[in-house]
């Protein structure tokens, strides 16, 4: 399967402002790949830098097998990119922002255009000043699709939009992926991530601190454990076991995450008189939590 995104020790700084260190990245051709991190973690400096936007301090960047300062322009004619933040110029009407867009493509973009616009509810005649956010945002995803581009970049894509309307863009970059279009989704909301994307990377203070598939993420041999002991049983002061993390003690009840031994954590649950206990598989946000609690 080949790459269409890879970075090799991308590194950006702003001054002496940590931008990203040494991202290393590879979004494999026709996959949906999520990239997720807090606000301020380097997601959109990342890809910025992907799309020649800003210029990296150090590093390697290339898109399908291109380089992404060399050949900027070739490689933008098959990407569509969507902004975290949309500003548009007000006084225009959306149907001619868009066909001034489409004039930069080599194609008749109309009908791709106009089925978009079908899909998203938008009214392409009503002038941008006049739209509310959402549907400002509905502009700049027709404007990053209308080219039907190989690579879809997609960065906070969802604010603004109604949780109708999610609904319908999600169903929307399926649609465009599986026609053979791949996506780089970036988000800090994990549960679109898990909603639609088959591989996550997530981004702690501008580095990779983990790359994987979300189910694989979510089966990694980590358990939400919670147990409660009966009444008579005293007050649990928590648990001591290795691989227990984020230990909560309410009452009776306590829960944690944990990753480690099965048999040692059973070992240590017989040591209480259990009134009930519950092991399952953890929220993919307490997951992702565990990679920013030190």
């Amino acid at each position: 399967m080949s790459a269409v995104i890879e970075t090799k020790k991308l590194t950006k700084y702003y001054g002496k402002a940590r931008g990203i260190i040494d991202v290393d990245l590879t979004v494999n051709e026709g996959e949906i790949f999520g990239f997720i991190g807090p606000n301020g973690a380097g997601k959109s400096t990342t890809i910025r830098a992907l799309l020649n936007l800003i210029y990296k301090t150090s590093g390697e960047a290339r898109i399908f097998g291109l380089d992404c300062e060399k050949d900027k322009v070739k490689i933008l004619e098959d990407v569509g990119y969507l902004p975290g933040e949309v500003f548009y110029y007000d006084n225009m009407r959306a149907i001619d922002l868009l066909r001034y867009s489409a004039s930069f493509y080599k194609k008749d973009c109309t009908r791709k255009i106009e089925e978009l616009a079908d899909i998203l509810q938008l009214d392409l005649n009503k002038k941008i000043e006049d739209m509310s956010l959402g549907n400002k945002k509905k502009v700049g995803i027709i404007q990053g699709l209308l080219h039907s581009p190989r690579l879809i970049i997609l960065d906070e894509p969802t604010s603004g939009l109604d949780p109708l309307m999610q609904k319908t863009f999600f169903d929307l970059i399926r649609r465009e992926n599986a026609r053979g279009a791949t996506v780089l989704f970036s988000s800090h909301i994990l549960s679109e991530v898990q909603r639609i994307c088959d591989r996550v990377a997530i981004i702690r203070d501008g580095r990779i601190v983990k790359t994987q598939k979300i189910s694989e993420l979510k089966q990694d041999a980590y358990k939400r454990v919670s147990f409660t002991v009966k009444p008579d049983g005293g007050k649990p002061a928590g648990i001591s076991v290795e691989g227990a993390q984020n230990v909560e003690v309410q009452g009776d009840t306590v829960s944690f995450i944990f990753k480690g031994d099965v048999n040692a954590l059973l070992r240590a649950l017989c040591g209480y008189p259990l009134a009930n206990i519950d092991i399952a598989e953890p929220a993919l946000e307490e997951i992702f939590m565990h990679y920013y609690a030190n």
